[in-house]
């Protein structure tokens, strides 16, 4: 995992809050000062509270669950496809589909459309549509690659949520909350902490602080699959010999069986 330096926190403008006026009395813990009408966020509690985020991400990771990024907000929306698609999760960055957890089922159906479709054009059935029929049929493949393309590869619920600005994702951390999917968070100081399982008090409006954010966590995540792949590996190694060492058994007794044939005849 990267290492968390309040310096470089600092340096990314992940202490600026919002103003005053508009802050959440809840957050009143995480916050450090007033300065010119605006909240300055505590750089030693942020950076602790990364560092307990991130173990439990990298623990999610390690098991093999999923965890599902939110941020629809405009300068949320690269870093996340980025850095979450870099680890190989989950995203979603256009308009939050309502019911995305708690109608699973629904979600994965319009999913399966867009692999179908997908099988229609490779085996030639989609050559044999109309013109109209072809434009329509590459009309609503498009749409949901643009809101579901994302999670194509999730097959499941998410072990857990990391959402960008809990105010404007309010859809998904009520369905996350639901269904007791843990739900970690950069929250900022015009927003309530207690939605929240894993707070990470930072500016969740700035690019440049979102970008460093999730950095770390994209880092944390990339330890918790390699620690999987270690162990898989690992276990492949182990189940490998096993079987070599009952190859050889095998082959000493056939050996002994058949010179025992032998001396018999």
């Amino acid at each position: 995992m990267e290492k968390v330096e309040v310096k470089d926190l600092l340096e990314a403008g992940v202490h600026f809050g919002h103003l005053t006026r508009k802050w959440d009395p809840n957050m009143a813990p995480y916050i450090y000062m007033e300065r010119n009408g605006i909240h300055i966020i505590n750089l030693y509690k942020t950076s602790a509270k990364i560092n307990e985020a991130c173990a439990a991400l990298s623990k999610i990771a390690a098991s093999g669950k999923k965890i599902l990024f939110v941020a629809t907000k405009k300068q949320a929306k690269d870093i996340v496809a980025e850095k979450a698609g870099g680890v190989n999760q989950p995203y979603i960055t256009e308009r939050w589909p309502g019911g995305m957890l708690t109608n699973f089922v629904t979600i994965r159906k319009a999913v399966k459309k867009m692999a179908s479709i997908d099988r229609m054009k490779q085996d030639g059935t989609f050559n044999s549509l109309s013109k109209k029929e072809r434009l329509q049929v590459d009309r609503q493949r498009a749409k949901l690659e643009k809101n579901l393309g994302s999670i194509s590869d999730m097959t499941r619920l998410p072990g857990a949520l990391f959402v960008v600005d809990i105010k404007r994702e309010h859809i998904a951390i009520k369905e996350a909350q639901k269904l007791n999917i843990p739900i970690f968070a950069m929250v900022d100081t015009n927003s309530d902490p207690r939605q929240v399982d894993y707070v990470i008090p930072s500016n969740d409006d700035a690019s440049k602080s979102i970008h460093k954010i999730l950095s770390i966590v994209a880092s944390s995540i990339a330890d918790g699959l390699n620690e999987r792949k270690a162990e898989r590996a690992d276990k492949e190694g182990k189940s490998a010999k096993v079987e070599t060492k009952t190859k050889k058994v095998e082959a000493v007794a056939a050996t002994k069986e058949a010179v025992t044939t032998q001396e018999e005849e």
